[in-house]
């Protein structure tokens, strides 16, 4: 049977997966049975479609870029334009939904309200907004839980690097008493150029910014606020402790100056932006703040705008794990991931 989709939002990293649906169609059937239709599209800016029976991919992406309007998708019987993201929700015939609408991460809004919509709905979701479960993960998991359906969010924290699948699964067994990480690409850009090619940090941030790894605005990746987020899904996730985004102290890398960085480099360190969870005694600590790393420490090796984590497991040592934060494809596997995940769960309760 195909798994209904829904989207919520269609922008990059919408697009990225209706791209990967298309190009991985046969393998996914083959290797996963895994076959998906998506029968809704709602989006802002780009406007609204659904068709109970599915719609054309293809068809979908090419009127888009021909046109910047969905609702200019061809006219068939039983084709619906202009609704918006709640009623595409709550009366499409979608079993999971794909949330990737723009939202506030200062209040996770819209899509705090679109996952409690699908969830009392009974629809999944998968998401790779981070706030929603950095501000709402006790609220939401219980109300996923209370109706019986998941809600995957791989790709809050490092993309489609599995560092969130990872530890639940492949660490199993382990207590994990440590979490250490570069969670933010463009500062480790910035920081990588000042390093070895012995620019400043304006002329560095202007190069991540032409690159597209930097927004207009870099706030929120420079003063760390963005690892803040992630931070706090990891310890609610993965340590299952309800920390909240204001108990963790943040530091950016604005002030880090070219003389900070010779000095690391002839101690034999070098400055990272570390996001850290740690438990002590019956609590947790964490910070988000530059560091100087020692050169042995698998986290001193991540260069440009890659993302790593270090998972420090009683069993098992320190598990290091790093790979692409962000990038159309990445992000838009990282749903494909929850959504193969979602096939298998229903796979095995059939069997």
């Amino acid at each position: 049977m195909s798994h209904k989709l829904a989207f919520i939002g269609f922008g990059v990293v919408g697009q990225g997966l209706a791209e990967i649906l298309l190009e991985k169609k046969e393998e996914l059937k083959q290797k996963e049975g895994f076959e998906a239709t998506v029968v809704a599209i709602s989006d802002l800016m780009k406007g609204s479609i659904y068709h109970p029976n599915g719609l054309d991919i293809d068809l979908v992406l090419k009127t888009l870029k021909e046109t910047g309007n969905l609702e200019n998708y061809p006219k068939v019987p039983s084709l619906v334009t202009g609704w918006d993201s709640f009623k595409t929700i709550k009366e499409t015939n979608a079993d999971t939904i794909i949330e990737v609408s723009y939202t506030d991460v200062k209040t996770g809004q819209p899509a705090i309200d679109h996952c409690k919509a699908a969830f009392e709905s009974r629809k999944n979701v998968v998401m790779t907004n981070k706030g929603p479960v950095a501000l709402a993960y006790k609220e939401l998991s219980e109300l996923a839980k209370k109706h019986g359906v998941y809600w995957g969010f791989e790709g809050t924290v490092m993309s489609g690097t599995p560092s969130l699948r990872m530890p639940i699964e492949a660490l199993a067994g382990n207590e994990i008493n440590e979490i250490r990480g570069i969670f933010n690409g463009t500062t480790n850009y910035i920081l990588t150029k000042m390093e070895k090619e012995g620019i400043s940090y304006e002329e560095a941030l202007k190069e991540a910014q032409q690159l597209g790894y930097a927004e207009a605005d870099p706030t929120s990746d420079v003063e760390g606020y963005d690892a803040r987020y992630k931070v706090v899904i990891l310890a609610n996730y993965i340590m299952g402790v309800p920390l909240k985004v204001e108990d963790v102290p943040c530091k950016g890398i604005t002030d880090i100056t070219l003389k900070e960085i010779k000095e690391a480099k002839d101690e034999g360190k070098r400055w990272k932006l570390l996001a850290k969870i740690k438990k002590e005694n019956d609590r947790i600590v964490a910070s988000v703040a530059p560091e100087k790393v020692d050169l042995v420490d698998p986290l001193a090796s991540i260069d440009g705008a890659v993302n790593a984590i270090t998972y420090e497991c009683d069993l098992l040592g320190p598990v290091t794990l790093s790979g692409a934060g962000a990038g159309k494809k990445e992000t838009g596997f990282s749903l494909l991931i929850d959504l193969i995940h979602i096939n298998r769960k229903q796979k095995l309760i059939t069997v």
